[in-house]
């Protein structure tokens, strides 16, 4: 029996990014509980996190000249990099510090609140109408959070308020990639993404951390690791990448699917690893109608990306495209020489619910058009 090559190199993209993903939050999770190797220091985690990845980024872009740096001014930069910068700070911050209070599978339950906080940041800004189907989606994930929440056993407040505040700066800068970079007409692979944003955030974490961490770091006897912090900013620096790849090689459904795929695997590891963090009835069912709302929007998401892909084609180019999905699988890349290497998000495009938030150095393209690159044409 002959293996389809293509298909095989897919799926191996897909269960490299299930794993790492998995795998950097339960390793945060790892080092920062007082329980394991008691690193109680989230933003000073998190800005070694931005260190090296903008010293990588760094390396690759002006020594190794593996990809050239976008026109960079300093108008864009102030009033792009700076705020979406300032808002994934926020996020990384505040998320990583609800795993000092709440367990990794009650984290990836309220997680489930992403699409909500994206539409409202959406509408507000703008940049997205409100519709009765999608709210009603929103109505039932949020329903569903808030049974998975009351069947919380160790339920804490203050862990519960970081994580939500986290999930709402991430939609925060989501849509502001969206609305910024893309009326620039920037398109930022991940390389550069991280070559511009990483520094920056570290930046904006430095504040915090000088007030916040630095005193308690002074007195307390905390050893550093080497290997250990190497090791987990280099996984999360590798699942940057991993995404990048799966992105380029499936589609919009299938990335979608193996978001969700990757939520239980990672609920249930957590438990194992984990001993403390318990699972309740209420817990599942909870996030089980939660997952239902969020499976719905993405469905009503995906029909309207196709819609909208659709109604700018041409009539003989859409005959030439059956043709060609008649020949290939619609979820398997088969590079193209009309595809463009970067990834860009086009006009009209619509917003990405599943962006991962342990890596959200993703591009603005994978806000509109998750799957094959498709060239598009920039308005400034």
């Amino acid at each position: 029996m002959m293996l389809n090559k293509p298909l095989v190199l897919t799926y191996l993209y897909l269960l490299t990014y299930i794993l790492l993903s998995s795998g950097v939050i339960l390793y945060n999770k790892w080092v920062l509980s007082p329980k394991y190797f008691n690193f109680p220091f989230p933003i000073t985690l998190t800005m070694i996190h931005m260190g090296f990845s903008g010293v990588v980024a760094f390396f690759l872009v002006r020594v190794l000249k593996v990809v050239s740096p976008v026109k960079m001014t300093i108008e864009i930069y102030s009033t792009c990099v700076i705020p979406i910068s300032a808002f994934f700070a926020s996020s990384l911050w505040f998320g990583n510090t609800a795993f000092l209070h709440i367990s990794v599978a009650f984290i990836q339950m309220l997680k489930a609140l992403m699409p909500v906080a994206t539409f409202l940041m959406a509408v507000i800004c703008g940049i997205d109408k409100s519709r009765c189907d999608v709210f009603l989606n929103m109505l039932l994930i949020s329903v569903g959070v808030v049974i998975s929440s009351y069947g919380e056993i160790h339920f804490n407040v203050i862990g519960t308020v970081y994580q939500v505040t986290g999930i709402f700066a991430e939609a925060l800068r989501l849509v502001l990639t969206q609305v910024l970079l893309q009326k620039k007409g920037l398109t930022l692979n991940p390389i550069t993404s991280l070559y511009y944003i990483a520094p920056c955030s570290f930046v904006f974490l430095f504040v915090p951390w000088y007030f916040l961490e630095k005193p308690r770091m002074e007195v307390s006897q905390i050893q550093f690791n080497f290997l250990i912090f190497f090791s987990n900013a280099f996984c999360a620096l590798a699942l940057n990448f991993s995404i990048f790849l799966v992105i380029g090689r499936t589609g919009a459904v299938t990335i979608r699917v193996a978001g969700v795929l990757k939520d239980w695997i990672l609920i249930a590891l957590s438990t194992v690893i984990f001993p403390e963090s318990t699972i309740t009835s209420l817990n599942i069912i909870g996030y089980a109608v939660a997952l239902c709302g969020v499976v719905m929007y993405n469905y009503l998401k995906v029909k309207d990306v196709r819609a909208a892909q659709l109604s700018s084609e041409t009539l003989p180019e859409r005959i030439v495209k059956d043709w060609k999905l008649e020949k290939k699988s619609s979820d398997i890349y088969v590079p193209d020489s009309s595809n463009d290497n970067n990834i860009r998000g086009g006009n009209g495009s619509t917003l990405d619910l599943n962006a991962d938030e342990a890596a959200p150095l993703i591009p603005s393209s994978r806000l509109s058009h998750i799957g094959r690159s498709q060239p598009t044409t920039h308005t400034a």
